[in-house]
């Protein structure tokens, strides 16, 4: 799906989201409340500039509007493979959008990111899962890694790796395995109309101020100690 159809299922023709190269800025409007929209589109590769560009929303929305709702719209292939972007500090740029996501969170905005494509890597660890919850359209894809490079990087032969996908969320791509490891707290479908909003506000009223992704994945067979982890290190002395 477009980001323009997704604009179109959230708010109807009631937004004023543009599209500014890849970058995606704007407001929409959800019963006479406004929103804060920002994200990417076309698979976008997060450099530097787009670190950036999203980072100054979220700011000026903090200085500007206290306590507006933040809505992130999710397209991205992960971060940006560019000498110049590396040489211009791409970590300090993205670290900088998620301390921004962050802050917006502890000034009391209610901060949603929204999977509508595609969401990989460090440009989706930096945004959605910052946010107070991420949510993924059904048809979605999120992955951290393929099994290929995986298989490189923890060199273990694919065909194990296959085999562990098959059992266990943690070594398998997909939007489904993501819910079931916590990390997006639930899938969002349109109504018989076609429309987003009905999602987009039991959201804004229901998720949770603090993180729950761990109790979300241990409750769902997806990720099985990280919640019993997290409690022992919290107990210990």
């Amino acid at each position: 799906m477009n980001w323009q159809d997704v604009a179109q299922a959230l708010f109807g023709a009631d937004h004023a989201i543009r599209q500014n190269g890849l970058f995606l800025h704007g407001t929409g409007q959800l019963d006479g409340q406004p929103i804060t929209v920002l994200g990417t589109t076309g698979h976008a590769p997060i450099g530097v500039q787009l670190a950036l560009q999203q980072a100054r929303v979220v700011l000026d929305t903090i200085a500007q509007q206290p306590g507006r709702p933040i809505l992130l719209l999710i397209d991205t292939q992960g971060q940006q493979l560019r000498r110049r972007d590396e040489l211009l500090g791409i970590n300090r740029a993205m670290a900088h959008l998620g301390m921004a996501i962050d802050l917006a969170r502890r000034q009391g905005h209610r901060v949603l990111g929204l999977v509508y494509d595609q969401a990989l890597s460090g440009g989706f660890i930096t945004s959605g899962l910052i946010a107070d919850a991420c949510y993924a359209l059904p048809e979605a894809e999120i992955r951290v890694m393929r099994i290929p490079a995986m298989a490189r990087v923890t060199k273990l032969p694919e065909a194990m790796l296959e085999q562990l996908a098959q059992a266990n969320p943690v070594f398998a791509p997909g939007v489904d395995n993501y819910v079931a490891m916590g990390g997006v707290r639930s899938l969002w479908r349109a109504d018989a109309a076609g429309a987003l909003a009905p999602t987009l506000r039991a959201a804004l009223a229901d998720t949770p101020v603090r993180d729950v992704r761990a109790a979300d994945g241990a409750a769902r067979g997806g990720r099985r100690l990280a919640a019993d982890v997290i409690a022992q290190v919290l107990q210990a002395p």
